[in-house]
This record gives structure tokens, C-alpha cells and sequence, in this order.
């Protein structure tokens, strides 16, 4: 059945989406409204987004410190700056950035925006909570939009993520990130075992289009 609905995406829906998501389009989400540029990834029309965010939502967030790596338009950052962590919100694309800040002044949360390649513009400190939305697909980025899908023909960025994130964490701290089921994940856990961690799947959830997987890292 998902094979199905997969091909009538491929052939019907991908390019209506595309089309649509060519503007700049305004998105609501539990009372978060957002601007979304066609060179971001959104967060509505991509199951991973919601998945994660669901996920830290359940976390007990005031008075924490929290990291966003790869933030986007900003609607994890932003709901966790509601609900009382102290955020930092990442993000290699200069334009997402640009529009972290300016999502963040609509919705009157304090986020500190970084326009970081991972950790390289984040001073290392310890967070409580680190959540990650990875670009997924083992391939070459070659422009800001296409940093949100290519990790790297081979997985540059699960290399540097896993090479510095100890940096960043104790043992006591909640690091979650969410795969689909279209990512090479047995290369992407080899990755965080070589750098000393461990990938533990928490939930998977899916529709007909995708199925997706949290996992809570452990250092080793």
C-alpha cells in the first residue's frame, strides 16, 4: 500500500507541492504561525517535523537549556521557547536564519538565532536538551535549500554532528533526533558508534507516504 501511494506522490502530488512551495507561504501550527521561504524546509507538508516536536513537547522544558540544530522557520525552537526553555536555535542557511529571527519576533519568544554548520558558531557548553531534524539522503548539497535533504555523499554531516556533539552533553542530557525510513540508518548508527554513541529508537510513527523513527543518542 505505501509502495502505492509513494508512486501517486511521485507522479501526482511532488510537483503540485513543489509548485506551492516555490512562494513564500504562512503556516499555523497549535498557535504558532510562521513564515515559511521556499528556501527553508517546511514544516508542515514533511511528516519528521511534527514527529520531533511531539516528542519534545512531552520533555519537561522549563528552565532548560535547549539546541536546535537545523531549526528552519523555527517552530520547534519557538514552542519550546513557549513552554520555558532557555533556546538556541541553529542553522547552516543564512536565510533560515534571517526568517528564525524574524518568526520568533512574530510569535514574541526569545530565541539566540546562530547561523552555525553544526556546532562551528555554537560555544561549546552543556545543554539539557538537543533535538535534530538531520538532512537525510547520502548526497552532495549544492545550494542553502538543498542542506535541509544531503547529508553528504558519504554522510559528512552525521560525521561532524557525532565528532563534536560530546562537546555539548553529559550524561544527564536528552538528545533526540528523527530519521525516515528512506535513510541509509544502519550507516548513520555505524557513524555514532565509531564517535562513541549509542542510537536508541524511542518511537516510529507513519502515514502512507513515510514512517519515521526518534532516537534518544547515548554517549557510550
Amino acid at each position: 500500500m505505501r509502495r502505492i501511494a509513494r508512486f501517486f506522490t511521485t507522479i501526482f502530488y511532488k510537483p503540485l507541492l513543489i509548485r506551492w512551495l516555490s512562494k513564500e507561504r504562512d503556516y499555523l501550527h497549535d498557535g504558532i504561525r510562521l513564515s515559511v521561504h521556499p528556501q527553508v524546509f517546511h514544516p508542515g507538508f514533511f511528516f519528521s517535523t511534527k514527529l520531533l516536536l511531539k516528542q519534545v513537547s512531552a520533555l519537561p522544558l522549563e528552565g532548560k537549556t535547549f539546541l536546535e540544530l537545523g531549526a528552519g522557520s523555527g517552530l520547534i525552537s519557538i514552542s519550546a521557547a513557549q513552554q520555558g526553555a532557555a533556546v538556541t536555535a541553529s542553522d547552516i542557511n543564512p536565510v533560515a536564519v534571517s526568517y528564525l529571527k524574524r518568526n520568533a519576533a512574530a510569535n514574541q519568544v526569545s530565541l539566540s538565532v546562530v547561523e552555525s554548520d553544526l556546532f562551528s558558531a555554537v560555544p561549546p557548553r552543556i545543554f539539557d536538551i538537543i533535538a535534530i531534524n538531520p538532512p537525510y539522503y547520502f548526497q552532495t548539497p549544492v545550494n542553502w535549500k538543498e542542506y535541509a535533504w544531503y547529508c553528504g555523499k558519504n554522510g559528512e554531516y552525521f560525521a561532524g554532528l557525532f565528532a563534536e556533539l560530546g562537546n555539548y552533553v553529559d550524561r544527564e542530557s536528552v538528545i533526540l533526533m528523527v530519521l525516515c525510513d528512506g535513510v541509509h540508518r544502519t550507516r548513520v548508527q555505524q557513524i555514532a558508534n565509531e564517535r562513541g554513541f549509542e542510537l536508541e529508537c524511542v518511537k516510529q510513527a507513519g502515514n502512507l507516504l513515510e514512517k519515521n523513527f526518534i532516537y534518544r543518542i547515548h554517549p557510550q
